[in-house]
């Protein structure tokens, strides 16, 4: 009997170590630009470290962690050859979590998972993340990119990032802070950012039949374009508002719509009447409506329509925060106010847990 003398190898298996030393040379120069005074070693090692001793000058500093990914926007990315704009909505969704408890972001690491690795793809995405980090004034002290053949295809992947902040206890924003006479400042979003986006490929592949280098009139642009437009990054400017003026709570609009995500942040005692007639939602949600003939209720609870995040400030305190936000280049606006809540009153959505305030979505948008 013949003796077989095959050979098993990572490689062989489908692992390809050089093509991630590859990728690893190719991001390098743009995670050197995401980095802060605070961190310590250079890239490359096991574990990222930060120094937070200059951070004792707070009465009681507390670390805020969040972690996020960008969900199914990613068969977008693949289907246009674009893959550095999904590394901005990561850091998006992660940093602009931290912010809404009125935290500064720190750092991010990132987790890419791929089917198999291709250098100048996993560059880009890291490109995107360092990017965004930069952006967002954090840095970018680790990741890892893991190579899944036979669980992910060739051409799969799927990306996550985890972000840390810190906050003084004295200055935390939250629920508790709100009052009764309230005005909820609402801040215009980039379009559909990292959320929804099953609805959204299904109402655009499926039910529309286009393809992402179709032209539409109603976006003056292919749709692929439209549907990538990055999540906008609020950090910097969330925190020269927090800066400005006196903000008690902040809401980050993502997935499960307005109401839920503001119900979130409200004292159960309350209730906020949200006024649609003050603004008109993009053209990308009204196209998705029409298109997908998809009621308003299922729109509003699925996307953002128009609002990437909202902050509750005293009334005497709202010209001043609009100001501030739209010297960021911003589109800021007063969509309703806070009063104490009825017996009984639901609204449109109220928080997990029946834990939050009632929030009420009346009028109509405005033509």
């Amino acid at each position: 009997m013949s003796e077989d003398k095959s050979k098993s190898s990572y490689a062989a298996a489908g692992v390809d170590t050089e093509a991630g030393e590859r990728a690893v040379d190719l991001m390098r120069s743009a995670i050197a630009k995401s980095t802060r005074s605070e961190v310590v070693g250079d890239f490359g090692g096991f574990a990222g470290l930060f120094d937070i001793s200059a951070f004792k000058i707070m009465t009681k500093p507390l670390l805020a962690t969040s972690t996020d990914g960008v969900g199914t926007k990613i068969d977008v990315a693949r289907r246009m050859g674009i893959h550095d704009t999904v590394g901005i909505d990561l850091v998006a969704m992660v940093v602009d979590d931290l912010v809404v408890c009125g935290a500064q972001p720190l750092f991010m690491t990132d987790y890419i998972a791929v089917g198999k690795v291709h250098p100048e793809r996993v560059a880009a995405i890291v490109t995107g993340i360092a990017n965004g980090c930069v952006m967002a004034g954090c840095a970018l002290v680790g990741g890892e990119t893991a190579e899944h053949p036979g669980l992910l295809g060739p051409d799969d992947y799927d990306i996550a990032g985890a972000g840390t902040g810190v906050v003084d206890a004295t200055y935390l924003l939250g629920p508790e802070r709100v009052v009764a006479g309230d005005v909820a400042i609402a801040i215009g979003s980039s379009g559909l950012h990292s959320n929804g986006f099953s609805l959204a490929r299904h109402v655009a592949f499926n039910v529309a039949g286009l393809d992402v280098h179709d032209n539409v009139a109603e976006f003056g642009r292919t749709l692929g374009e439209e549907l990538l437009e990055p999540t906008k990054i609020y950090a910097k400017d969330i925190l020269n508002l927090i800066k400005a003026v006196e903000v008690h709570s902040i809401s980050h609009i993502t997935g499960g719509g307005i109401a839920a995500n503001v119900a979130r942040v409200m004292p159960a005692d309350l209730a906020l009447d949200l006024d649609r007639s003050t603004w008109s939602p993009q053209a990308i949600f009204t196209w998705l409506q029409s298109r997908g003939n998809i009621e308003q209720s299922e729109a509003e609870k699925t996307f953002n329509m128009g609002i990437g995040m909202l902050a509750f400030v005293p009334e005497s305190a709202a010209q001043l925060a609009i100001t501030s936000l739209q010297a960021s280049g911003l589109s800021a606006w007063v969509c309703g106010s806070v009063r104490t809540r009825n017996a009984g009153e639901i609204g449109d959505a109220v928080a997990k847990g029946g834990n939050g305030g009632a929030v009420s979505l009346v009028g109509n948008y405005a033509k």
